[in-house]
């Protein structure tokens, strides 16, 4: 085929090394193999392919060292990307060789230490991946120049940078600069940014107010920083595009004081891990899109903010160490059901008190009857945001575990250590698809319910720490998936159940 132009085999299953006669033809000038299950080298015939503009070979099992310098004497290359296989580069960074015409190179994976020297000279680069290398130090200055006035995507994350100045760039609309060692103040991208993820680094000081002027942006991500002083007030601004508020595992102080506007955007809101003191803020409510509500790990002091129940897409609610009190008692929602796609509640290491809330449990929807079939390739937060941005960590089978994607199908409750009291309700048994329960370190009382038996998917069920009494019943030997059991420390008696 001397002929043969475009070549296109992207996203299939094929295995085995690429043939050598693949690249044969010279007038080819796409030829792509990205997310396959291909093996061994890259055959030498492609630095003679002078017409070459796109080549995505991304996401395969490709080995070998990869001769970056004569790639960069394809001048017409516009698209490169080499990212996810087993492939080193030899880079010799003395020599100034360029590539005029490229506009997206993504050479994430690559055990890159350095920047490559060829990029100083890349003038209309509009997309820049280098993550998950080995780059230590110091962002050089000289990168600032690098698409300088066309840069739209940049993606440093996952290396060992320690210091980044500025984001001097125009254009830019995704910046991924987590997992690094950054330290300093938060640098402020430009207005034209959706997506900037810095989380996961050693920032220190405030949020500067300059932040909210990013009146286009999906998704902020600060989280696990040290980033301190209280929340801007201003970040209300932005409701109207953010999606993603994460601020979680940083020093924030005083109240929660942001007014999100009616007909907002939010999905996913996580200040868990700071200091937050004060009530929920009421203008919650203007959140009708909301999915996630992160407050867990704060000094919060409030009742119960039943009002939450009308939030209709609401589907994790964590609440736990904070110093919410009272009793819960039952929903105000009047002919609809509170919470109707609730999946995890985690109440754990408050001060609620009084019976347990059964009149919400038995009216969670989204925990009853579940076509898992359908379900199980669904992940929480997939149609906004990608970047496993719906992190949650919970105790599962009596360790905290952090789930970074969330099936939709996960389901848990936790109310433990806290002062409930009374027996465990018979109706609990309508939630057949709870994975995990735990009421362990309250006050109840009364027998273990033989109604358990119908959670049938049960993997996790912890009621130690409480003043169960009578007999284990023998129908807990239904639960199949069932892993870890904890009755310990009550007043259980008689034989152990056998069987199953």
């Amino acid at each position: 085929m001397s002929q043969l132009t475009f070549l296109d085999l992207r996203y299939n299953s094929l295995n085995g090394t690429i043939p050598s006669s693949l690249f044969a033809p010279p007038s080819l000038v796409l030829i792509g193999w990205s997310n396959n299950k291909l093996q061994g080298p890259i055959p030498r015939l492609v630095y003679q392919l002078q017409n070459l503009t796109y080549l995505p070979l991304s996401s395969n099992n490709l080995s070998g060292v990869v001769d970056l310098d004569k790639l960069l004497k394809l001048k017409n290359l516009i698209y490169l990307d080499l990212s996810y296989n087993g492939l080193s580069l030899s880079i010799n960074n003395i020599v100034n060789s360029t590539l005029p015409n490229l506009e997206y190179i993504s050479l994430a994976s690559c055990s890159l230490s350095e920047f490559p020297n060829f990029l100083r000279e890349q003038a209309r680069l509009r997309s820049l991946d280098l993550s998950n290398n080995k780059i230590h130090g110091e962002v050089p200055k000289w990168i600032f120049d690098v698409g300088k006035n066309t840069l739209e995507g940049l993606n440093l994350s996952h290396n060992f940078l320690t210091s980044l100045e500025r984001l001097p760039w125009k254009n830019l609309a995704y910046i991924g600069l987590h997992s690094n060692l950054l330290q300093g103040p938060l640098p402020i991208p430009p207005n034209t940014t959706n997506v900037f993820s810095i989380s996961d680094n050693k920032l220190t000081g405030e949020i500067p107010a300059l932040i909210c002027n990013l009146s286009y942006l999906l998704v902020l991500d600060l989280s696990n920083n040290s980033l301190s002083g209280s929340i801007p007030q201003c970040l209300g601004n932005l409701s109207n595009s953010l999606s993603v508020l994460n601020l979680g595992i940083n020093r924030f102080r005083g109240t929660f004081t942001v007014t999100f506007t009616k007909g907002n955007m939010l999905r996913n809101l996580n200040l868990n891990g700071n200091q937050i003191e004060g009530q929920v803020p009421r203008s919650l409510l203007n959140c009708r899109r909301l999915e996630v509500l992160d407050l867990g790990k704060n000094k919060i002091n409030d009742t119960f903010p039943h009002w939450l129940e009308t939030l209709r897409n609401l589907q994790v609610l964590v609440l736990k160490f904070n110093r919410f009190h009272g009793h819960i008692g039952t929903f105000k929602t009047k002919g609809k059901h509170p919470f109707p796609k609730l999946r995890i509640i985690d109440m754990s290491y408050n001060d609620f008190s009084g019976l347990l809330p059964t009149n919400y449990i038995k009216q969670f929807e989204a925990m009853m009857n579940v076509d898992e079939h359908e379900m199980k390739l669904k992940y929480m937060g997939e149609p906004y945001y990608q970047d496993s941005v719906v992190v949650v960590v919970v105790v599962m089978k009596g360790l905290e575990i952090e789930y970074s994607r969330i099936l939709t199908v996960f389901s848990i409750i936790d109310l433990s250590s806290n002062n409930f009291q009374g027996e465990i309700l018979k109706s609990i048994e309508k939630l057949n698809s709870l994975r995990g329960l735990n009421l362990s370190h309250n006050n109840l009382t009364g027998h273990i319910p033989t109604s358990l038996r119908n959670l049938k998917n049960l993997e996790s069920l912890d009621l130690s720490s409480n003043k169960l009494v009578g007999e284990i019943p023998q129908q807990l030997t239904n639960l199949m998936f069932l892993e870890v059991l904890n009755l310990s420390v009550n007043q259980v008696v008689g034989p152990i159940p056998q069987g199953r």
